[in-house]
């Protein structure tokens, strides 16, 4: 068994896989996280963070809550949960040594929430999330992140795009604490729906998935409360790839298997490409908010729309 210890943690196994996919042992996934700890830790710092873990024989699953036998030193902090309607205690990943520990335990993917933990229904981002319909086609999601760059620029607005470290894209707008979170998430729709409106051929903002008709879907309901897959957070698929941000130029000569734990270092080169491209916090235009303020809820919209098909199947039946 092997055994170290790094910023006072004791680290073992690591030379045990991560899974018969991953391609990674326990050990990449400690040299990779320490070794971008400096770029991964701004955008996990004081956010609640969910993580995805994947222990010896069992199935992986997403953690929020601390288990027990967390460290007092790792910092914490209690949020009420309305559906499940308790408080889920929530670690706070603001150090090496946090972070240290977190790949000790496993955790291979870093989910912050998009607010921080002061208020975690208040974005500081706005962000689209771009899905294709097979993993065959992120030059689909490419095509579609360049209508959402144009969207955004019509608008006024600059966004910073990484991989999602899955098959996807995610494109972050940094944004001011202006507007309510209801006016962020009209916002989101809004620029959803203009990338849409310029090519309907390759977006769509469908949120049921039958109707997308083999089109990449503009997410736009990652808002208040909502997480996602932090810059630099490993991808528990195989490979063991990493949501990694790019410059909007090099979106078309990339293919996301290219920045794994062994090879992502080395593509940053020294450089940390997301704290150079993220701008400074904006403000959503008025047009914008009212805009989506028009557009409904996408899984309100599905909902609706999921049980007016069932009783037209029932009706038929």
């Amino acid at each position: 068994m092997s055994t170290e210890e790094r910023a006072g943690v004791k680290l073992s196994n690591l030379d045990e896989p991560l899974s018969p996919e991953a391609g990674a042992t326990k050990r990449d996934l400690v040299d990779y996280l320490d070794g971008v700890a400096d770029h991964i830790l701004p955008g996990l710092k004081d956010r609640p963070l969910t993580v995805l873990r994947v222990l010896r024989g069992q199935k992986p699953f997403m953690q929020k809550n601390v288990p027990k036998y967390t460290p007092d030193w790792v910092k914490t902090v209690s949020i009420w949960a309305e559906a499940s309607k308790r408080d889920v205690h929530y670690a706070l990943c603001n150090d090496r040594r946090t972070l240290l520990w977190f790949a000790n335990q496993r955790a291979v993917e870093y989910h912050p929430t998009l607010g921080l933990a002061d208020n975690i229904y208040r974005p500081t981002h706005m962000v689209l999330d771009l899905d294709p319909p097979t993993d065959k086609d992120f030059a689909a999601v490419v095509a579609v992140a360049h209508l959402v760059r144009q969207a955004l620029s019509d608008s006024g607005l600059t966004g910073a795009v990484k991989t999602s470290g899955a098959k996807g894209i995610h494109v972050f707008v940094p944004i001011d604490d202006s507007a309510p979170v209801d006016d962020v998430a009209a916002a989101t729709r809004a620029v959803a729906a203009r990338a849409e409106a310029l090519d309907p051929s390759l977006a769509t903002t469908a949120f049921i998935v039958d109707d997308r008709r083999g089109k990449v879907f503009v997410d736009s309901t990652r808002a208040g409360g909502a997480t996602v897959a932090a810059a630099y957070s490993p991808r528990l698929r195989p490979g063991t790839p990493v949501s990694f941000p790019l410059d909007w130029s090099d979106l078309d000569s990339v293919d996301p298997a290219d920045f794994t734990v062994h090879t992502a270092i080395d593509a940053l080169a020294g450089r940390d490409p997301w704290a150079e491209m993220m701008v400074k916090p904006q403000r959503l235009p008025d047009d914008l908010i009212e805009q989506g303020r028009a557009i409904p809820v996408a899984r309100v919209a599905a909902m609706h729309e999921g049980k007016r098909r069932a009783r037209a199947r029932r009706q038929k039946a």
